[in-house]
């Protein structure tokens, strides 16, 4: 993947997607996540404010989805943010990344192009 994060122009997946995680991710618990950013889904799992209805936007998510974002609690994000990539991030197409991105009417992410070499460099 290049050196630009394709997600600080993008933030579709943040604004598509309900954000939810167990509930033992919150600093009430012993965890990172910020209580008040956070609703009670079920008895042990929590989603962040804003995505636990349609249209969803989490309440961390600054900025306009497609042009510039970036998420208020990054370092405090809960394991479904630590773990969701943009597509071809470590070389894997991530289809829940392009329906978010299609969603808001953003074309899919493509592969990075790998420079080719040419055949007198090959030992």
């Amino acid at each position: 993947m290049s050196d630009s994060n394709p997600c600080l122009s993008c933030g579709a997946c943040c604004a598509h997607f309900r954000v939810s995680f167990f509930w033992g991710e919150c600093q009430s618990a012993g965890g990172l996540m910020p209580d008040d950013r956070v609703v009670l889904i079920t008895p042990h799992r929590v989603a962040m404010r804003g995505t636990e209805s349609k249209p969803a936007r989490c309440n961390a998510l600054l900025g306009e989805v497609g042009q510039g974002v970036r998420c208020t609690l990054y370092e405090q994000r809960s394991s479904t943010c630590r773990e969701f990539e943009a597509s071809w991030a470590n070389g894997e197409h991530n289809p829940h990344c392009d329906a978010a991105r299609q969603a808001y009417g953003l074309p899919p992410l493509t592969p990075p192009i790998m420079p080719s070499v040419s055949p007198d460099r090959v030992a």
